[in-house]
């Protein structure tokens, strides 16, 4: 999953960037309003963490124009605001731009980080914290995979590549796809490096689960039989 951060705070940035990424999100950070409407009309996000005081361009402006482009590739992206601003006027007119979530500084990590997990649940139209494909099942509030009950090992970028992959269960996945979600600016991934993350989590799930590969188009996570619920 990948998030734009628009804060132009280097402290909180930095710790906000460090935390999502060892969460397993892959995240571009901006320090201002005019490149946060640069790079969220030209890169799909799952989620937009956007301040409202950003230089050169307010937060309200940037949500504004973003809900304008109703074409655009993050026109219904969730957003969440997170600012000193918190005035009941400030709230309401992030809300009314197109806001889906309000959170005032100084706030806590954990209580970000749920938001972060149910406005991206949110984006996905409205999947269930625990998602499961026959003996697999991921956490989405944990952040936790298992298989036949057991939790796999999963490195951040296998857990990320998985998420994507359950939540278009049965569906076609291209490589382009998961590359625009999985990577972060100036990351250089080849398709080869797709394929060797996808190898490497086939290899935990198979035979239980498969991963069906299309020649030339991308891997579609194989629907399998209902199981019965975790205990």
């Amino acid at each position: 999953m990948r998030i734009l951060l628009a804060e132009d705070d280097p402290v909180i940035a930095d710790g906000l960037t460090r935390a999502l990424r060892r969460s397993g999100y892959a995240v571009d950070h901006v320090q201002s309003g005019s490149e946060a409407d640069s790079a969220a009309s030209a890169q799909q996000y799952d989620l937009l963490i956007l301040d409202l005081g950003l230089p050169r361009m307010s937060g309200h402006e940037v949500l504004k124009r973003l809900r304008a482009r109703t074409a655009g590739v993050n026109a219904k992206s969730p957003v969440l605001i997170l600012t000193a601003m918190d005035r009941i006027e400030d709230r309401v007119r992030g809300l009314d731009l197109g806001a889906d979530d309000y959170l005032t500084k100084p706030f806590e990590l954990a209580e970000l980080e749920a938001r972060v997990r149910a406005l991206i649940r949110r984006g996905f139209a409205g999947a269930p914290t625990l998602i499961q494909n026959g003996p697999l099942a991921y956490d989405s509030t944990g952040r936790t995979a298992y298989l036949a009950e057991v939790p796999l090992e999963l490195s951040a970028r296998e857990l990320g590549l998985l998420e994507i992959l359950l939540q278009r269960c049965g569906r076609l996945v291209s490589k382009d796809q998961l590359v625009q979600h999985l990577c972060e600016w100036g990351e250089e991934v080849s398709n080869n490096a797709i394929e060797v993350y996808v190898h490497r989590l086939r290899k935990k799930l198979e035979p239980q689960v498969s991963i069906a590969t299309v020649r030339g188009l991308g891997y579609c996570l194989e629907k399998a039989a209902p199981q019965s619920g975790m205990h």
